[in-house]
């Protein structure tokens, strides 16, 4: 068998990158299992070396925990965590869209307006899952709070607002299945809402409407686990 080129290695790595952090968001490990090594190998058809290096991946984005002692497990998760999540969130990239907004840079706005144009005309719900969100919107959803955080002008700033969406990923999932039919929030309005003012160039409330909209999501995961 020929040496695999690093082009090709890198690809495998995001193969299997891939394939296990959705897994982790799709609830197939559930948050606290632990993640062991021959498992994962068998399942995933790759060698110990190469899920070491996606789940260290993945622990820098807030998916896996790594301890000294306990090895690799799926990020436990918390309604305390969860709202210290909330709180850091909303301070970070309320930061770092108030800056976009008040750089005010043309081709920012525009790759606002266009990630937003692609996430309202992505089906949001699979009408044969329904308590499932489509990968297409999933992947539009994401583009365009990127590009709501991107033009702060601080690489840094960027990164750190960037990992705590991340870190977040694991409860916006729990909270997709709480309400399929969107009752009770209208996820589509509230990314409109967001857009048109940073188009408007009002920043305060352009960041009352991010702040809202992360908040909410953290609403109704807290009333939820209150019921339960």
């Amino acid at each position: 068998m020929p040496t695999p080129t690093p082009t090709t290695a890198k690809t495998r790595t995001d193969e299997v990158h891939d394939r296990l952090r959705a897994d982790i968001l799709a609830g197939r490990l559930a948050p606290g299992e632990r993640l062991k090594f021959t498992p994962l190998c068998q399942a995933y058809d790759a060698s110990v070396g190469l899920i070491r290096e996606v789940l260290s991946r993945l622990a820098e984005q807030g998916l896996v925990l790594a301890s000294p002692q306990a090895g690799f497990q799926v990020m436990p998760i918390s309604v305390d965590d969860l709202l210290d999540l909330t709180r850091t969130r909303v301070d970070i990239e309320c930061l770092a869209l108030r800056r976009g907004i008040e750089r005010g840079e043309t081709a920012w706005r525009a790759r606002v307006v266009a990630a937003h144009f692609t996430l309202a005309d992505t089906p949001r719900r699979d009408a044969s899952a329904p308590t499932r969100v489509t990968e297409a919107w999933e992947a539009a959803h994401a583009d365009f709070h990127d590009a709501l955080l991107a033009g702060c002008g601080s690489p840094r700033l960027h990164a750190i607002a960037t990992a705590l969406r991340n870190s977040a990923c694991l409860y916006r999932r729990w909270s997709e299945a709480i309400d399929p039919s969107d009752a009770a929030r209208d996820p589509a309005g509230e990314h409109a809402a967001i857009c048109r003012h940073v188009i408007d160039g009002d920043a305060d409330s352009a960041v009352t409407a991010l702040a809202a909209h992360i908040e909410l999501t953290t609403t109704l995961i807290v009333a939820s686990r209150g019921t339960e």
